[in-house]
Formats: structure tokens, sequence, C-alpha cells
């Protein structure tokens, strides 16, 4: 049995997250850091540098905790480039952020050569979403740099950081990435091809000791040298992973719906199903979870449009003491035939081409946000059809608290039990099962009510207006 208390380090897109927990499952602590982008050579980065320091000043934090283990978790996207020196190895330039827009000649360059959709599972993605495109561009941008490169993905980075030990693993690999066959469990043709098969080894499990501290890492933070570090995870893999110590969930028919940046909804098939049927189109994947096992997945940037539509309005959809407003403003919303047509993130979510409108657009701020909730249930309810999801399906994540967005979902699928679980911690919950499988949830699935309203006619004019601008 694991001793001590264990940190979980979540480096999402948005946030930065660090959160101490006891051996029972029960958070002790948690710290947030807003991410914001940087530039080099007029390229959008991650902020590596600013992230690591901000890392090692909140783990000081915990130097008179009995900590044992530390698991990593970051956003899927992502990918790192060590260059090599007498000293050892070090990060080589700040890794691109995936929403720069690569140039047009190197990424139809990328996409003459990527594989099938039916080989890798990975759909081609706008940007830098495909990090084997960053990859691609990473190459032109330092050919020297990248001849002789390590490479590893965004949360093995920061094991990395932490051990000094470079390793990959399968659910950062798998995550529309180009470079992993899910059937296969193996590299894509592609990352043969390019060598970057090599750069990446080896490849661990998720829940594999990659080392201990170093001794300088030791010395900012005041942590024992003989902390250990796991390989760790990508963050959606971390929630179904917290999904299925519930009961509900476990081995059961069930989908996990994730929520934040982006809204990703991964399915638990009861049997194995065609995964090469998914519609490609459609931002719909393949995803591999913690166990090397293909989970068929679709997703769209939901808590981005969301922020989009409201402005960043400081009252959020999520607020706890706003949900009874924002419930008492759908049924005027309804009344007035007030829509919001896809899509505002262009290129992704299954409405990937369509033109974003508002239809009878309010000015009211509650109607206004909750037409928002209403907007993203439609868009969810689209995705989860497109990867057959049935019969349970589990909103974790900030979103499970919007109350309109949830019961709208329930609304619209009603064959399904619609659960919501604690709202901000399931990444890291997850990652805590990754040293103990057996490990429960402190709190229950809660079944979400639909909402009572009329929202399968709504869906219909919405999905015929849809039609209408594409």
């Amino acid at each position: 049995m694991p001793t001590g208390t264990t940190i979980v380090i979540d480096l999402g897109k948005t946030l930065s997250k660090v959160s101490l927990w006891d051996l029972d499952g029960r958070m002790i602590d948690r710290q947030v850091r807003p991410n914001a982008p940087i530039e080099v050579d007029g390229v959008r980065r991650l902020d590596a540098g600013g992230t690591a320091q901000w890392l090692l000043e909140t783990l000081s934090r915990y130097a008179d905790h009995p900590i044992r283990t530390i698991v990593p978790v970051g956003h899927g996207a992502a990918v790192c480039a060590l260059a090599k020196s007498d000293k050892g190895d070090h990060l080589a330039f700040p890794p691109l952020d995936y929403e720069q827009v690569l140039p047009d000649d190197v990424l139809a360059e990328y996409r003459a050569a990527r594989d099938p959709f039916t080989v890798t599972g990975s759909p081609a993605l706008p940007a830098g979403l495909n990090f084997g495109a960053q990859l691609f561009w990473m190459e032109r941008l330092y050919p020297e740099v990248m001849a002789r490169a390590t490479l590893v993905p965004w949360a093995q980075y920061w094991a990395f950081f932490l051990t000094g030990r470079a390793v990959s693993e399968v659910t950062s690999l798998g995550c529309h990435s180009d470079l992993w066959c899910p059937q296969a469990a193996d590299f894509s043709p592609l990352a043969k091809r390019m060598g970057w098969a090599e750069k990446l080894l080896p490849v661990v499990r998720a829940g594999d000791v990659v080392g201990t501290l170093t001794a300088d890492v030791a010395a900012a933070t005041g942590l024992s040298p003989e902390v250990q570090v796991l390989a760790g995870l990508h963050d959606s893999n971390a929630a179904l992973l917290a999904a299925r110590g519930f009961a509900e969930i476990a081995d059961n028919e069930a989908t996990v719906l994730s929520t934040g940046t982006w809204f990703i909804a991964m399915r638990l098939p009861a049997q194995p199903v065609e995964t090469a049927l998914l519609p490609e189109a459609r931002d719909c994947l393949v995803n591999v979870d913690a166990y090397g096992r293909p989970v068929p997945s679709a997703r769209f940037m939901g808590g981005r449009e969301i922020e989009t539509l409201i402005e960043i309005d400081t009252r959020r959809v999520d607020i706890k003491p706003d949900q009874p407003a924002l419930l008492a403003a759908v049924p005027e919303v309804l009344k007035q035939g007030r829509m919001i047509l896809p899509t505002l993130c262009g290129g992704c979510g299954p409405y990937p081409a369509s033109t974003f409108a508002w239809i009878n657009r309010p000015d009211d701020w509650y109607e206004r946000r909750a037409l928002a909730c209403l907007y993203a249930a439609l868009v969810a309810d689209t995705a989860l059809d497109l990867i057959g999801s049935a019969e349970r399906i589990l909103v974790e994540g900030r979103f499970a608290e919007a109350e309109v967005f949830v019961r709208a979902l329930a609304a619209l699928r009603p064959d399904c039990e619609v659960f919501t679980a604690n709202a901000h911690n399931d990444v890291s919950f997850g990652a805590l099962r990754l040293i103990d499988p057996g490990l429960k949830p402190q709190d229950e699935l809660v079944r979400v009510a639909p909402l009572d309203a009329d929202l399968d006619t709504y869906r219909s004019r919405w999905k015929a207006e849809v039609e209408a601008l594409a």
C-alpha cells in the first residue's frame, strides 16, 4: 500500500493546478495559476518557463508534508524538444501553442504526409492540434536542434522537469497526435518514417515511476529527493479514470463528458466498436486510455465558445448563486425562439464548417448566458450521437455546475441517465487512481433532472437553421 501524501500537477490549456491529496483521496490543498501564451520568433508558445517557476514555488508550500509521489497531468496537444548539453538535457525552445496557425505551405505539405484516419484515429485538425503537425513545423524552424532532439509529450515533459528522465506514454501519444495506431498499440507509419518514434522512446505506462526528484528540484522545493514521479497522462483520460471509480460507470456502457476549455466526450463501450467508422470530418477521434484501449471520442471547444458568447462576463454560467436566475430565463429564451448557431471556433467540433450566427439575440444577460448553455447542450448532444453514446453519461469538470447546460442535456437525451460529479477535481482524482486503482470517490454521483421544457421541438428547429446555413 502507498504511504504519505500525493501531489497532482495538472497543466491544462487555460489553468495550471497543483493539488495535495491524502491516502483516502481527500484533497488537502489546491493552488491555481491562469496560463497565458508567450511569443518567441513571432510564434505563439506555451509559457513553459513561467509555469516551471510557479510550479517550483508551489511545490515548496508542501515541503513540510510527507510527500511520496507526484503525478503530472497535461493537455494532449503539445510536444517538447529536449536538447543535449554538457549539463544534461534541457528544453530546447518553448513548445508551440496549439492555437498557433501553421504557414499554409507547411500545413499543406504535412497534410499530404500524414496517415489516414482509419490508421491513427487522428482527424486532420486546424492549427497545431495534431502535434505531429507541430513537429513537422519545428523541424523546419529548428532543423539542427530537431535532428538531435529527444521528444516528450506535454505531461511527460513535467515528469522530465522533475526527474531528468524523458519518457512517453500512450494516452498522450494517442490523443489526436497522428503518431499512434490505437488498434495496433504502436507508433504510426508517419512517426516511424519521420524518425519521431525513436525520439519518443521509451514508451511507458501512465502509472510507471519515471524516477525521483533531481537534486536541483529537491533543493528548490524543500521536498525529499526520494519523492517518486509517475509518467502521468492526458487530462481527459485522467477524468476517465476518475469516472471508472464510480460503480455506475466502472465497466458499464457509459460516456464521460469532460468539460473545460474543450468539451470531450469519451465513450466506454460495453462491447468493442469499429472506431474506423467515426466521422473524421466532424471532430471525432480515437483516444487511448491508460490501459492502452481505444476510446471513441468527440469534442468541441465548448468552454472557449461559452466565454466568447458571454464576453468573459464575471458572472459566468457556472456561478452557483446565479443558477436559479439562469434556469428562470430559459422559458423566455424558448418562447422567443432565441438561438445560437455553430461554430464560433472554426474547424472544430461537429459543425466545423458552419457559420456562427445569433437568432433573436437577447439583450438580457441572464437570457444570454442561459442561451449559451442551451447552445452547448445542443452541440454536446450532437457529439454524443456521433460516437453512439448510450445508457449513462457523466458530465465532469467546470461546466457540470452549469445547471441549464446539464439539465438541457438530460432533457435532450431522455433514454440516458445523466450524472454529474465534483466539478473541479475529477482530473486530479483520476491521477490518484494510477497509484491506487481501488480508490473510490468520496462523493456519490448526482442524477440530473431534465429541464421541464419542449427541447425536442427546439432541437429540430435548431438543426433546420444549421442546415439552412450550411
